[in-house]
């Protein structure tokens, strides 16, 4: 299909695109604009060539190295010079590889790679992390067999705010992290903004990760939107093309960012518990239908969550909270209660069937507290957060539940 087209069909909601797919998988790279590549995977890449050399924004996945190369070296045959990571997750930084070692073959300088200066800092603290890193990205994307890397191809060229690296203008913005480099080719007006935008959410909230920065990253959003560019190419999701599309994707989200942050803060400095402000705090009710910000990997609820932690620390006013009894001494207390850990469990199904499937996990993580190593408690749990991964949209829901389903099932047999 061609790319416009695609691009078009994302931009009026008649394809669905996401961050783990693309509706242009195996093409390898797509000539977008004179002498601008783009490159579909976990992680796109941009190439861009001119004057005898190549350059690459972001380089994959730790998966995909080979084929990426080779999709590069059948578009353009120039040595690739400058590599950028728009910042340091494992799939944008992975594929250096086969390009250093084709430049050593050849006897010629390897690949410049330049990032924001907090990526060697990142790289470290997944070394540092690898085990804990392993385990919450097996759990948010089930995959079971999924390794952490141990090894990274650190940057040899680090800036703080504003850098020229090849053909590609950068400039420091926060959001999903806080080491993003932001792309912009200006001969071809080609906006490059990493993972600032993936059709979908911001990924502001992410309940396994590290802090993230909603208000820097509405501030980048406005700030990538004054470019003016005529292309935009994230690195992940389908491209926009039009100045129009842009500029309306762009501030639209950061206007969709803007609105949780404000309500959130005002009910912070009111006093309230965080509880309250998870019930209360909704996005636009009329950004809702943009294809661009519906909540199938992050969602609000967790990005205010995040708003809460960024600005009002980890304690959520509930002052049974700041020094709680031990998960498995309260469900015992409340088991006891209740006449024993089964009266738990089966208080869960009820609240299932009625439809509060929140209270029914609540329950039903009680019951197999109380009750470790009872089979049917388990089976129990199972069926309730089973019930609550179906009922989910975002992935990162989806992938707790479900590993939470999978734990029951396997004690349970």
């Amino acid at each position: 299909m061609d790319i416009v087209k695609y691009a078009d069909q994302v931009w009026s909601g008649a394809v669905t695109d996401s961050i783990v797919q693309v509706g242009l998988p195996g093409s390898g790279v797509i000539e977008v604009a004179d002498g601008v590549g783009f490159r579909t995977g976990f992680g796109h890449t941009i190439v861009v060539r001119g004057e005898g050399e190549a350059a690459l924004f972001d380089t994959g996945n730790h998966f995909d190295t080979v084929r990426l190369h080779q999709d590069v070296r059948k578009w353009t045959a120039d040595p690739v010079t400058t590599v950028v990571y728009s910042h340091g997750h494992i799939d944008h930084v992975s594929g250096v590889g086969p390009f250093d070692a084709e430049a050593d073959a050849a006897g010629r300088p390897r690949p410049v790679v330049a990032a924001h200066e907090a990526v060697a800092a990142r790289f470290d603290r997944y070394l540092m992390t690898r085990g804990y890193n392993a385990v919450i990205n097996r759990r948010q994307f089930q995959l079971d067999e999924l390794s952490w890397p141990s090894e990274f191809r650190y940057p040899d060229v680090e800036y703080r705010s504003t850098l020229t690296a090849g053909p590609f203008e950068l400039f420091h913005g926060k959001g999903e992290t806080d080491d993003a480099s932001i792309g912009f080719v200006p001969e071809q007006r080609v906006l490059l903004p990493g993972d600032l935008f993936i059709w979908l959410t911001p990924n502001c909230g992410n309940p396994q990760k590290v802090q993230r920065y909603p208000r820097e990253w509405a501030i980048a959003l406005r700030r990538m939107a004054a470019l003016n560019a005529e292309i935009m190419l994230p690195s992940h999701g389908a491209p926009v093309f039009g100045a129009d599309r842009i500029e309306q994707a762009l501030i639209e989200t950061a206007e969709w960012l803007e609105s949780l942050i404000e309500q959130t803060l005002a009910m912070l400095n009111e006093g309230a518990r965080l509880d309250a402000v998870v019930q209360e705090v909704k996005p636009p009710a009329h950004l809702a239908g943009r294809p661009y910000l519906r909540p199938h990997y992050d969602e609000p609820e967790f990005i205010v969550r995040n708003i809460w932690r960024l600005y009002g620390g980890w304690y959520d006013g509930n002052p049974a909270n700041l020094k709680p009894a031990p998960d498995a001494v309260l469900a015992g207390a409340v088991a006891e209660l209740a006449g024993g850990a089964g009266k738990v469990g089966e208080a869960a199904l009820r609240a299932l069937e009625a439809g509060d499937r929140r209270l029914a996990g609540h329950l039903a993580e009680m019951a197999v507290q109380a009750a470790p190593d009872d089979a049917g408690l388990h089976r129990i749990r199972a069926e309730v957060f089973a019930a609550r991964a179906r009922s989910e949209a975002s992935l990162m829901a989806k992938g707790v539940f479900t590993w939470a389903a999978n734990e029951s099932r396997k004690r349970s047999e």
